[in-house]
């Protein structure tokens, strides 16, 4: 559906990683994990295009109106990387975005007996929080998130507020093991027993090398891709 959001909070959460809360119609309370979002960042011919944004998190606070019941919001985690993110970490409570949502088939959230294991890079950690919240609720997850730096480890301890257990990896060796976070990943599925999932999303490399662990090992594998895009929805073959 498209739909004019307003803006509830945009913060930035590490240097150029912002994350930004907007209201949303209570049908997004049902938004598969994986879904995304297509933001128009203004009205203006420059950028022209949509950005697309996993949908980093969905619920319902209480509206600020006495008498109303429960405000749907839903959250977008972001990395300014040019025109259109830059505009939009300029914006701020009470300004208005122009979205469509959800978008995407989403994950599939497998056998609840399973073990769960998630991986994420970067601003690629964006899905994944949202899946967590819905997998924790009948399996053990564990999340692997990697980055080049300290700055690029997001949104740790929200994940440990779900009872995830976190494992970090840095490429200087600025937080947690140094190295990359598919070889801390590959150890821990080596190293244990029992049937397991494997969800990821980051840059392609990393995706890559998720991908060939899941073969060697024979774990199922799930991935969701960050992609530009014309409209989110096929019609551009996109």
């Amino acid at each position: 559906m498209q739909f004019k959001a307003m803006i509830i909070s945009n913060h930035e959460v590490s240097p150029g990683y912002f994350r930004m809360r907007v209201s949303a119609p209570p049908e997004l309370a049902d938004s598969r994990p994986g879904q995304f979002i297509m933001v128009r960042v203004r009205d203006a011919i420059d950028p022209l295009l949509r950005r697309p944004f996993g949908i980093f998190d969905v619920g319902t606070v209480a509206s600020e109106f006495s008498g109303c019941g429960p405000q749907t919001y839903v959250e977008m985690l972001y990395k300014v990387v040019g025109k259109g993110t830059a505009t939009l970490s300029t914006y701020h409570h009470g300004d208005h975005v122009d979205l469509l949502a959800p978008l995407g088939t989403g994950f599939d959230l497998g056998d609840p007996d399973e073990e769960k294991i998630l991986v994420g890079g970067g601003i690629g950690i964006a899905p994944l929080y949202y899946l967590a919240k819905k997998l924790v609720e009948h399996s053990r997850v564990r999340f692997f998130l990697g980055g080049r730096t300290r700055d690029d480890i997001l949104c740790v301890t929200e994940f440990e507020r779900l009872g995830v257990e976190t494992y970090v990896a840095t490429d200087d060796g600025t937080l947690g093991d140094r190295g990359f976070v598919t070889d801390v990943m590959e150890r821990h599925i080596r190293g244990a027993a029992g049937r397991r999932t494997i969800y990821a999303c980051g840059p392609m490399p990393m995706l890559q090398a998720v991908a060939g662990i899941a073969e060697r090992t024979g774990v199922p594998c799930q991935v969701s891709l960050e992609a530009y895009m014309a409209c989110g929805m096929g019609a551009c073959l996109g």
